[in-house]
């Protein structure tokens, strides 16, 4: 699988680095805009990278490029991936898939359409410890309640505080805590239990109007999971998941998912499947695995999870009033 991967910050980075750690994937090339140009090249000096461009039309025509990764600011992920698509190219965007329900849907069904593969990576669903909940749920009983925590202050909230606003806090740029880090609990929620029935969001607000904290609120039709997610304080990022029987403890916030403890009768037994420290390896291998094996109808029930989590996150954000400009 011979990714082209769109821009140059940190989650590029990280990305590199997972596909050292990935057999039979690698980057045939990266398009950024003219002030990064320095930084990719530093990244294809160390990464062996074949290719720059500062050109997205000519970046899409290289015949060279399977799959089309969009790690760039969550408002560009529809357009990007939209031409990505008419161009007859694999996608893999990031999280947020999108900006909104019925932008992920037309994306969607371009490219069921287009028989192409379309992913949102959220490593989430990919982590193997997480993949163990799954496993182990039975264990303990019906479940009463579900709490999710991924608290994790800003490096750069207090420039938000002096006026300074980076895409994080943009809601031009589709920003807040809703999107860039509660996301990740509610992606758990769905993907242990699926659609819930109803939900509300509490939030804490800027002075822009985004979300800088809150809490997602989801009924079931038997218990109540609660997800909360903060850019502007910190606390121990976990999940707890209560069951009749017992509990699961997730020991980290859900995107690195690093252990499970499980907890039925009294007895304790943690378990921790993860190999690698690069959480993103594991959905890399998963999507080079579906790629090589042409399964897109695994990929398509994917994006059913996808778009499942956006209706959430744009149902939470109106009920909020948080407009994304």
């Amino acid at each position: 699988m011979r990714l082209g991967i769109v821009g140059a910050g940190n989650i590029v980075k990280w990305c590199l680095e997972a596909l050292t750690m990935t057999e039979n994937v690698c980057c045939e090339a990266i398009c950024v805009l003219e002030s990064d140009l320095e930084l990719a090249k530093s990244y294809q000096s160390k990464f062996a990278i074949n290719k720059i461009y500062t050109d997205f039309n000519l970046f899409l025509a290289d015949p060279a490029i399977d799959f089309v990764y969009l790690g760039i600011p969550n408002k560009l992920h529809f357009s990007y991936a939209w031409k990505a698509l008419q161009e007859n190219k694999n996608v893999i965007s990031e999280k947020p898939f999108t900006s909104n329900y019925d932008e992920a849907l037309q994306l969607t069904n371009l490219a069921k359409d287009k028989k192409l593969f379309l992913f949102e990576a959220i490593t989430t669903i990919y982590a193997p410890n997480v993949l163990l909940i799954k496993e182990h749920l039975s264990r303990i009983g019906q479940i009463k309640l579900v709490q999710s925590n991924y608290s994790q202050f800003s490096s750069r909230y207090n420039q938000y505080l002096a006026g300074q606003v980076h895409p994080a806090f943009d809601p031009a740029m589709s920003g807040g805590s809703l999107y860039d880090i509660n996301i990740y609990n509610i992606h758990l929620s769905c993907f242990l239990f699926g659609m819930p029935e109803k939900i509300e969001y509490f939030c804490n607000k800027g002075f822009n109007g985004i979300d800088t904290s809150g809490v997602v609120v989801m009924q079931y039709p038997d218990f109540i999971s609660v997800c909360t997610g903060a850019k502007d304080s910190a606390s121990p990022s976990q999940t707890i998941i209560q069951g009749v029987n017992g509990y699961l403890k997730l020991a980290s916030s859900p995107n690195i998912a690093r252990s499970v403890e499980i907890v039925v009768d009294g007895d304790t037994k943690t378990l921790n499947e993860n190999e690698f420290d690069n959480h993103m390896v594991y959905e890399m291998k998963a999507f080079n695995d579906m790629f090589s094996r042409q399964a897109y109808n695994e990929c398509y029930r994917n994006l059913e999870h996808s778009l499942s989590v956006m209706k959430i996150l744009t149902d939470a954000r109106n009920k909020a009033g948080i407009v994304f400009s």
